[in-house]
């Protein structure tokens, strides 16, 4: 009978001795009435400012990430690092006393983050670009919402959300924070050493801002208020700037279907290209009958930057329903593709445009052409049908582009730009 071997085993039972060990020590604090200990990046804060400086009138929210980092001395408590918050997409209701969540591309920003962070870990463990102390997961800690009036304590429906949502086991949380931020406070003019769970923030039309910070543990079920801090970001992680695909989905539909309408076969990817983060987006693309892929590597802020292109022969054993493993393999065998002769990028082509130009410049299609009607003179021969009224003339987009240029070019012109 197969056996698990002794080294697997052993790390199976480390792993379950410190999770119990964890569990026994997060009852002990939650009998004690314990919370962990909470830090805010500036930006984090800054962020909450702008959004609650926007919606004055209405109650609005964001949701944050950040890292949970375990003490493990006996009298240690964890530490939840507020870093980033991040806004919801348009389906987000606002109003004077309600605010839902949107939820698909605060979804997209939290994978996005979390994917260049795995990979930022990875990267550079051991080196002095990682502390040791934030080598940990990425991940959601909560939601912070606006309510109207001084409402500085979550409300029944926010409690049962939160427990609904910890219940939940596909969330895979024992906690959330819920800061609930309040406006139209008197400028506090002095500070005080005593501990508090808020802090206040000006803002620009002379009032304060206000933030209470309360947690929530699956276990006890009752908000409890944290005390936080605020550091600058300089003492924190900073987290990648957005990639362009989960800013901008409609521009990400329309550059796949314009390959595939073009009749290429087209699969797209996050991969890391250049070694560092953010993350590149990819797709690789082949006509039927080709004899190699074209990849097309574009940033985090395309289509401002030019994306990359590279050639990577047709290889046997290619499984195209894994795109990851597929591009791994192309991109071990790609080689750049120069520019064709008097292309230049601009925001407003696509990639479908790129591979165009290079399969003309390669000869695998004739260049684009143009229909332009051409009046024929009094003295000019009729056409072999007799017309003598016009003449269809075909031209490159070139000669057309010039035709056309002059004052009155009001002719048709029919062409793909």
């Amino acid at each position: 009978m197969r056996t698990m071997d002794e080294p697997q085993f052993l790390k199976l039972m480390q792993m379950e001795f410190d999770h119990i060990r964890k569990r026994l020590r997060g009852m002990a604090m939650i009998s004690r009435g314990i919370v962990p200990n909470v830090v805010l990046s500036r930006r984090a804060v800054d962020r909450m400012v702008s959004a609650a400086s926007k919606y004055i009138a209405d109650e609005t929210g964001e949701a944050m990430v950040g890292f949970v980092v375990e003490d493990d001395t006996p009298e240690g408590l964890p530490t939840i690092y507020v870093l980033d918050t991040i806004s919801p997409d348009e389906t987000a209701v606002r109003r004077s006393h309600t605010f839902q969540q949107g939820d698909a591309l605060q979804d997209e920003i939290i994978w996005w983050l979390q994917e260049n962070w795995h990979f930022h870990r990875e990267r550079h463990r051991g080196t002095d670009a990682l502390s040791d102390r934030f080598d940990v997961p990425l991940r959601y800690l909560g939601d912070w919402h606006k309510q109207p009036g001084s409402m500085i304590q979550p409300s029944h429906g926010d409690h049962m959300t939160a427990l609904s949502w910890l219940d939940d086991e596909e969330s895979g949380m024992d906690f959330l924070l819920v800061p609930i931020v309040t406006v139209g406070y008197a400028p506090v003019v002095a500070a005080t050493d005593l501990p508090v769970n808020y802090i206040t923030v000006a803002m620009e039309n002379g009032t304060d801002m206000r933030v209470d910070w309360w947690y929530v543990h699956r276990d006890v079920r009752e908000f409890q208020p944290v005390h936080p801090k605020v550091v600058p970001d300089d003492q924190l992680p900073m987290m990648m700037k957005y990639g362009w695909h989960v800013v901008m989905p409609e521009r990400l539909d329309s550059e796949t279907h314009a390959m595939e309408d073009d009749g290429l076969l087209v699969r797209r990817l996050l991969y890391e290209c250049d070694g560092e983060v953010p993350l590149e987006f990819c797709f690789f693309a082949i006509r039927q009958g080709a004899s190699f892929f074209l990849l097309f590597v574009t940033h985090h802020d395309y289509p401002r930057t030019a994306p990359s292109v590279y050639k990577a022969p047709f290889i046997d054993g290619l499984d195209l329903m894994d795109p990851v493993a597929t591009f791994h393999r192309l991109w071990a065998l790609a080689a750049p593709v120069e520019d064709p002769p008097g292309w230049e990028w601009s925001a407003d082509k696509y990639l479908v445009d790129f591979a165009a130009a290079i399969e003309v410049d390669m000869g695998l299609r004739p260049p684009t052409t143009v229909s332009i009607p051409v009046l024929i003179g009094e003295d000019d021969e009729p056409l072999e049908d007799g017309t003598n009224i016009a003449a269809v003339k075909r031209l490159s987009k070139t000669e057309a582009q010039a035709a056309t240029s002059g004052a009155g070019a009001t002719d048709d012109v029919s062409a793909r730009d």
